[in-house]
């Protein structure tokens, strides 16, 4: 009979031993190997990296230093000015009116979008018979090109137009006014050329977000009595978290970045009442020869886009955590 010594080390030996097998992987290959493969797959990333290299970042970064210069977009021979373009970007009376028309925009898009979204994604995620028919045309818009949409909306604003054809119809000849032509109206017109076209890719991804709310919970609700605000809100909103963060920030991004729908209607106009950062930037750059100028307008409008990045991702965070 063996001692308990003698056990005791073959033990000690069996698990030696078994150390070397529980670090191979589960296919058999040891880590060395696993992480050599893994090496390799970055390879794959080069077809795309390379082109969004010297596509985006290089024209990106190149772009960030013109800000601090006086380049007039031809001439190679330019100056470095510091801070200048900056401080005179606070200074322009034009900068600062684009910057409210823009935050402006940024308000209302999107809350009109969101909201009108939401409402089209609750009417339409029940039991309606055409409700795939209906998806299909408030969707529609979307994937028509912004400046088609700009034209058809041109048209429908001209005072010959459908809406104060319309308005006289009706009676109420008073309300017709030269919607892209007035300096109070011009911008809310525009705000709800953009609200029209995408509404409907609000609406889908909340649609989206409300395939998982449990219909159980809801029929729950209902036997118990709750009415169908409280079901909402204390049960589909929470679970639509995501797709109302998702939603924000690409209402947000798109409202920064609004130009086709203001360039094509008003040009900025009348009398810079719709003028905003993007339309600003594009005409000192373009029609003025003010490529630093316009340079250092982009830095501040990509700063703002990323703050909403930031604000979105914490939002993100903050929804996985819970």
């Amino acid at each position: 009979m063996p001692s308990l010594t003698k056990v005791g080390d073959m033990n000690d030996l069996a698990s030696t031993a078994a150390k070397p097998a529980a670090s191979a992987t589960a296919d058999g290959r040891p880590p060395a190997t696993r992480r050599k493969r893994r090496s390799w797959l970055w390879l794959f990333m080069l077809p795309a990296a390379v082109p969004y290299l010297f596509v985006v970042v290089l024209p990106s970064l190149q772009g960030t230093g013109y800000a601090f210069t006086d380049w007039d977009g031809l001439n190679p021979d330019w100056s470095f000015v510091g801070l200048d373009n900056f401080a005179r970007l606070l200074d322009d009376p034009h900068a600062m009116r684009a910057l409210r028309n823009t935050l402006a925009l940024v308000v209302t898009i999107t809350l009109l979008e969101n909201g009108i979204g939401l409402l089209l994604a609750l009417a339409l995620n029940g039991r309606l018979k055409s409700k795939n028919l209906l998806r299909l045309i408030f969707f529609m818009p979307v994937v028509v090109i912004s400046v088609v949409v700009a034209f058809l909306w041109q048209f429908i604003y001209t005072p010959d137009g459908p809406i104060n054809e319309v308005l006289r119809a009706v009676g109420l000849a008073d309300l017709a006014s030269n919607w892209l032509g007035d300096p109070s109206l011009a911008l809310w017109a525009i705000a709800i050329i953009v609200v029209w076209q995408f509404s409907g890719y609000s609406m889908v991804i909340f649609l989206a977000g409300l395939q998982a709310v449990p219909a159980e919970q809801l029929e729950a609700a209902a036997l118990d009595g709750a009415g169908a605000w409280p079901r909402f809100w204390h049960i589909v909103r929470p679970l639509l978290a995501p797709a109302i963060t998702v939603n924000l920030v690409l209402s947000l991004v798109r409202g920064f970045m609004i130009f086709d729908q203001i360039w094509v209607t008003t040009q900025g106009g009348p009398a810079q009442s719709t003028d905003s950062l993007s339309t600003l930037l594009y005409r000192n750059a373009f029609q003025y020869g003010e490529f630093g100028y316009s340079a250092a307008l982009a830095v501040v409008l990509t700063l703002f886009i990323g703050v909403v990045a930031v604000v979105q991702y914490r939002f993100l965070l903050r929804g996985g955590d819970k």
